[in-house]
């Protein structure tokens, strides 16, 4: 059973002979996961090599241990767990957008996506022909959707995923003092596959009360489990 930590996730209610019973509610668990897209012009995009394995697995862990789950998911190839609210997205406008509609109704948050950090100024109504050497295109800075959610998290806890190709705990502590999340998933990008294609993944789990948990060359969906652990039993 999931640890109840938040006294929103509580029903107080009568029964017949008058006297007041406590029967938990199964936490609802808000999940970012996979990349996002934005349009260059109808045919063309900018994104990046997330799959999704991650927030999926983590899904269909939380489903697994009875919490209800919201997905907030960019464009992947990967089919939703059974019992999943999905609510598909593409740009990281539609995927703020869809998070903070959702907000309100979660006990916990996991940002796992890949959110792209630039989208376009400008996007082309038609293709962009082949008509000199240069094609420049200017870009503007995406919303910070996880410092959002921190500053409006009003007692539930949230972890955010951080991928590094330096200094990872460095980055990654930084990431999470400066955003003002819970928790913390870091892994380092040292070859692709390791952490988009790979089955098996290194990780490191922060928290912004100093507790570190370094676990390696373990599949997605144990991560996922050590994970969820970590985040349902956090003490905020």
């Amino acid at each position: 059973m999931i640890p109840v930590r938040s006294p929103k996730n509580y029903n107080r209610c009568k029964t017949s002979n008058g006297v007041k019973t406590v029967t938990k509610k199964a936490p609802v668990i808000l999940i970012a996961a996979g990349p996002t897209r934005e349009k260059i012009d109808p045919v063309r995009f900018i994104s990046n090599y997330s799959t999704g394995k991650f927030g999926y697995a983590l899904a269909g862990e939380a489903i697994r241990r009875g919490a209800r789950v919201t997905l907030v998911s960019g464009p992947t190839c990967l089919e939703a767990p059974q019992g999943v609210k999905l609510i598909c997205v593409e740009s990281a406008i539609e995927m703020r957008r869809a998070m903070l509609s959702e907000l309100n109704r979660a006990d916990y948050v996991i940002m796992s996506a890949a959110v792209s950090d630039w989208r376009l100024k400008k996007v082309s109504s038609r293709k962009i022909k082949r008509s000199s050497d240069k094609v420049t295109l200017e870009l503007v800075e995406n919303p910070d959707i996880l410092s959002e959610i921190c500053a409006r998290k009003a007692g539930r806890v949230v972890a955010g995923f951080a991928l590094e190709t330096e200094n990872l705990e460095t980055n990654a502590l930084k990431k999470l003092l400066g955003k003002n999340a819970d928790i913390i998933v870091a892994n380092a990008l040292k070859r692709r596959s390791a952490v988009f294609g790979d089955n098996n993944t290194n990780i490191v789990i922060m928290d912004r009360l100093g507790n570190k948990v370094r676990v390696c060359n373990r599949p997605k969906a144990e991560m996922a489990r050590i994970i969820l652990d970590k985040i349902l039993s956090f003490n905020i």
